[in-house]
């Protein structure tokens, strides 16, 4: 098939997808929209090093610009185009045709299409789906798209045999419908029998063999006429990108496996062959210039926050760090966002202590937090356990009221919004309770949530506190109530010993359904199997404590216990 236009000299397309690692498909079920202002963009320095390359190259590109990197970060998009390089849109959330309707998505482009413009005061006159691809029962999408001022669309995939009765469809072409017409620029396939395997760039380009993706183009350079339509991502050349180590061992082949090789590998095409924009190829001639107008923001977190009150409480949030270089990014937006729902209310001072890491902790931890105000740091001089970390926090806090977090964001900070008014006159300590029957868990992997759900189980039975759940970190305490216990165990046992030595001095605890989830950067540091044996003895000196004092509790039928675990017995829940 021959190119739609005639062109003096052959060019192939280029295209750059301009998002940020946490924004794409194979993390998107662990990192939903609302938690992307968490994460350390890297977007700008990715982009920066793109511009580069292409500049090295003597290489022009169109930009697919996910639209809320342009809302969030306009001063991004509007260097790629002072820049000379054409700019489309990849949509506004980082959503599949499948996952929107007809007016969901008409909404989402038209949103895209005004916050680019806003970024960079040129006309947006071209379209790709964030996520997968627009096959035959999807080409309702191309009618929106002309009637929302698009010239072109880049979402076609003609992958397997999909297209198979169109085969026109692998190349540039003219779609027209119910009296409209629109470009459609898919990317480039090789065809293999009646198979069309994608060589067109990105993910393809990684996972492939380079010597295939290579000769599929050598071949198409020698027998295709039309313009390969090659692509990849401004995330891709950055092989130092934080692993969200959330996702499956599938999805993290997928989405980092080669990394350190896109550089060279999309090196080796620009030199070899010939690039330009989709606009060049379609004679579009440069884009118009628009007026500037930023649309009002969409909310993209809870907009529940606090009460505001005429005098704010003073609380401590001890934040305890063993190794954690990797996630103190992530925990510092977080406890930004955290600050700003809560500061109407409460007096918030962040406490991090550093349990004798061994990686860059610490010199973190002083680049982000030592010159706030609102922020002090301690140190281990050697790592003694998440439990001792815990009680030198609050030791240190100056306030009667310390929570304490997880560093690794297993649980949201702003749940603490329930959690600190159940402190009570009389509570000594209110625990996170994801195992409540209104509590949820969160990609955690089954073994572990049966390890977990079976310990608080077996705790019920020697505890006078009958809780849903005793091991979790994320807590309210009552300054004085802890802050001369001397721990037997000062690691993940700790935890659990901490609310045992209240329930046994005679302590109130109350308990409040929580949502936990899978650490999404960096891992854990429990030590499985030294945990449990760790839970054992505890369990054991719990027992003979209890026995010795002639005062351990009768337990009734296992059926009742269970009965009493869901019905709530001992629970006081937040509201």
């Amino acid at each position: 098939m021959s190119s739609p236009l005639e062109r003096p000299q052959r060019n192939h397309i280029l295209s750059v997808v301009l998002e940020d690692y946490c924004h794409v498909g194979p993390v998107s079920r662990v990192v939903p929209p609302d938690y992307w202002p968490r994460f350390e963009s890297r977007v700008q320095r990715n982009t920066e090093r793109t511009l580069d390359l292409l500049d090295e190259m003597g290489a022009k590109a169109t930009f697919f610009v996910l639209g809320w990197i342009a809302e969030h970060q306009p001063q991004v998009v509007a260097e790629v185009a002072r820049r000379g390089h054409e700019i489309a849109s990849k949509g506004y959330w980082h959503r599949s045709i499948r996952q929107m309707t007809p007016e969901d998505f008409r909404t989402d482009v038209r949103r895209s299409k005004q916050v680019i413009e806003a970024a960079t005061g040129v006309a947006v006159r071209g379209f790709r789906i964030p996520r997968g691809g627009f096959g035959p029962r999807d080409l309702w999408a191309l009618d929106i798209l002309s009637e929302e001022g698009f010239l072109y669309d880049s979402s076609l995939r003609p992958l397997g045999t999909t297209f198979m009765s169109e085969p026109q469809r692998r190349f540039v072409h003219r779609h027209e419908a119910n009296g409209r017409s629109i470009w459609e620029v898919p990317l480039s396939t090789w065809k293999v029998g009646p198979l069309c395997i994608p060589i067109s760039g990105g993910n393809f380009v990684r996972q492939f063999p380079h010597a295939f993706i290579r000769r599929a183009i050598e071949q198409w350079e020698r027998h295709t006429t039309d313009p390969i339509v090659f692509y990849f991502h401004v995330w891709e050349l950055d092989p130092e990108q934080p692993r969200i180590t959330a996702v499956s061992q599938l999805q993290r082949i997928r989405q980092y496996r080669n990394l350190e090789e896109m550089i060279g590998r999309i090196r080796y095409y620009l030199e070899k062959y010939r690039f330009a924009t989709v606009a060049d190829h379609l004679c579009l001639g440069p884009a118009p210039a628009v007026e500037r107008v930023m649309p009002a923001a969409i909310a993209v977190e809870p907009t529940l926050s606090v009460e505001a009150s005429a005098v704010r409480t003073p609380i401590t949030v001890v934040v305890p760090c063993y190794n954690e270089e990797a996630t103190l990014g992530y925990t510092s937006n977080t406890l930004r966002s955290f600050n700003d729902r809560m500061k109407d209310a409460y007096d918030v001072f962040f406490l991090f202590v550093d349990d004798g890491s061994r990686d860059n902790t610490w010199k973190r931890l002083t680049e982000l937090f030592a010159d706030r105000p609102d922020c002090g740091l301690l140190r281990h001089s050697s790592n003694r356990g998440v439990a001792a970390t815990v009680l030198s926090g609050i030791r240190h806090a100056r306030t009667e009221i310390v929570c304490v977090i997880d560093c690794d964001g297993t649980y949201d900070p702003l749940q603490l919004r329930k959690m600190i008014p159940m402190l009570q006159p009389g509570i000594d300590l209110v625990t996170a309770s994801p195992y409540h029957a209104e509590g949820r868990v969160l990609n955690l992997p089954a073994w572990r949530l049966v390890l977990s759900k079976g310990l608080s189980v077996i705790y019920r039975f020697v505890h006078h506190h009958k809780l849903a759940t005793y091991t979790s970190c994320f807590r309210v305490y009552r300054r004085r109530a802890v802050a001369d216990i001397e721990l037997r165990d000062e690691r993940f046992v700790g935890i659990t010993e901490l609310l045992s030595r209240i329930d046994a001095g005679g302590g109130r605890v109350v308990e409040c359904p929580a949502v936990m989830e899978v650490r999404l950067l960096g891992t854990s540091k429990m030590k499985t199997l030294k945990t449990i044996v760790g839970h054992l003895g505890h369990l054991r000196r719990l027992i003979v404590e209890r026995v010795s004092r002639s005062s351990l509790p009768t337990p009734g039928p296992f059926n009742d216990l269970m009965a009493g675990q869901q019905s709530g017995e001992g629970i006081h829940k937040g509201g």
